[in-house]
């Protein structure tokens, strides 16, 4: 069998090695892995000596925005800036206008996905007026469920707990994983309302409105509606060492529970708010040294799963403003994730198989893309970022590809870069610039998508069991 393409002379990186291997690709699909003299003919041989494979990584949260908010940013802007992050996957959170809460939103989200560049996933919305709409946003694809404990942009009201449990119940039944943006909106939203009223607006007041315990309460109390139902659930954005306990307690009660954390968490911290000012405001906010510091050791042990972005861009008139309640939540970062880490392997801070099991095998793995994706395997999708470790390069927002023209990683030298990108064995970008007329390559990864079976706990106590019962 002749191959389309052969990448000669690379470096093949998984999660527990690496080694000298060529890759054969046909029809997307890996074809072959081994010698030179092993593989087949080939349409297209492209020398990557002196260059490392990566399974391209899979970014299980980015916001695109689109739609309702597109000046902020669109489909084709983000998947443009994912392909030159080396970013071969999305799962796009359900926050946009409309949201994404019933099937008619998902087939419009659909809709605007057809210019992606990259493969995806969509989130479903879990809220507590969408409760009876889980079940047809499954059935009509959505990959996953998005639960906003805490508000964020978008202000999309959280549900009560009584609704979570509901929610939890009908996916527990369907299988899929629930994503938690897990911070209790009734403490932040007193918090806040008090600073406010005192004059406190200065960029540290966002710290001071979202105490850690936020997050220690909402993993707490998410775990254990999750070990209740036998849901599956996974912690957005982890940005406290707090939250690190009930997380691992958690997962040693069994409960299928995956944690992400986000470059910002890492490589920021609470000293950086003087300079920054409110560019560095996310929700959950960047915290402090010890709080990073405790994210990198859980990230090193398993603790915490997988690497994600919280891609979130806003316009640089959006982000800066005088007070920090006025400043829009977020900034772009699926273009920079691969850059800052390779950055920290280079510094010894992870190996690089430390990374490509929190970038793409852990993704692929808690969210049922495994063994489609998440590995450079014979049978799998060749999704490939091709990458030069000693690529020096300065990350600058006036380059980035996303219209979310500002960063709080202005001005930083990174060490490491994708020189190419492909999907499905199709070069997306290369040489550092994107291909023309791929927009509109990547699928939703529905079709791959194979979770566990579904493993529901406590049925005969579910609020459908009881109202099924007569009186």
């Amino acid at each position: 069998m002749k191959a389309d393409l052969i990448l000669t002379g690379g470096i093949l990186v998984d999660d527990r090695s690496r080694q000298h291997a060529d890759v054969a690709i046909k029809d997307g699909i890996i074809l072959a892995v081994g010698a030179p003299e092993a593989m087949p003919d080939a349409v297209e041989t492209i020398n990557v000596t002196g260059l490392h494979l990566l399974p391209g990584a899979i970014d299980m949260h980015v916001h695109f925005r689109e739609p309702g908010y597109t000046h902020k940013e669109d489909w084709q802007t983000g998947t443009d800036a994912a392909a030159m992050g080396g970013v071969t996957t999305v799962f796009e959170m359900p926050n946009t206008h409309p949201p994404t809460r019933s099937v008619v939103e998902l087939r419009q989200k659909q809709e605007c996905a057809r210019k992606a560049r990259v493969d995806f996933g969509l989130y479903g919305l879990m809220a507590e007026d969408n409760i009876d709409e889980l079940e047809a946003l499954a059935e009509a694809g959505a990959n996953a469920f998005k639960c906003f404990m805490g508000n964020t942009f978008g202000n999309l009201p959280s549900p009560s707990t009584g609704a979570m449990l509901e929610g939890f119940e009908i996916a527990a039944k369907l299988g899929l994983r629930v994503s938690l943006h897990a911070e209790t909106a009734s403490i932040m939203a007193w918090r806040q309302a008090k600073l406010q009223a005192a004059g406190i607006n200065h960029p540290l007041a966002h710290i001071g409105a979202r105490p850690e315990i936020v997050a220690i309460e909402a993993v707490g109390r998410a775990a254990a509606l999750a070990e209740w139902t036998g849901a599956r659930i996974h912690v957005l954005h982890i940005s406290s060492a707090g939250e690190l306990r009930p997380l691992a307690e958690a997962k040693a009660r069994g409960v299928d529970i995956t944690g992400e954390t986000c470059p910002c968490y890492l490589m920021l911290d609470s000293s950086d708010y003087d300079t920054l000012g409110s560019v560095i405001r996310v929700n959950p906010p960047v915290r402090e040294a010890k709080d990073s510091t405790a994210i990198w050791d859980a990230l090193k042990s398993g603790v915490v799963d997988m690497i994600a972005t919280d891609h979130a861009p806003h316009t640089p008139e959006e982000k800066r403003r005088e007070s920090i309640w006025e400043a829009d939540c977020g900034f772009p970062g699926v273009e920079t994730q691969m850059p800052l880490m390779l950055t920290a392997v280079a510094k010894g801070q992870i190996t690089l198989e430390e990374y490509v099991r929190m970038s793409s095998v852990r993704p692929a793995q808690a969210f049922g893309l495994w063994p489609m994706k998440g590995r450079i395997a014979p049978g799998a999708h060749a999704d490939i970022a091709v990458v030069d470790l000693t690529r020096r390069e300065v990350i600058a927002a006036e380059r980035l590809h996303s219209r979310g023209k500002i960063t709080p990683f202005e001005g930083v030298e990174t060490t490491g870069a994708p020189i190419h990108t492909l999907v499905r064995g199709r070069f997306v970008q290369k040489d550092r610039t994107l291909v023309p007329d791929m927009a509109g390559h990547g699928r939703q990864v529905t079709d791959i998508q194979k979770m566990p079976a579904p493993a529901p706990r406590n049925t005969d106590q579910s609020l459908a069991a009881v109202l099924g019962q007569k009186g």
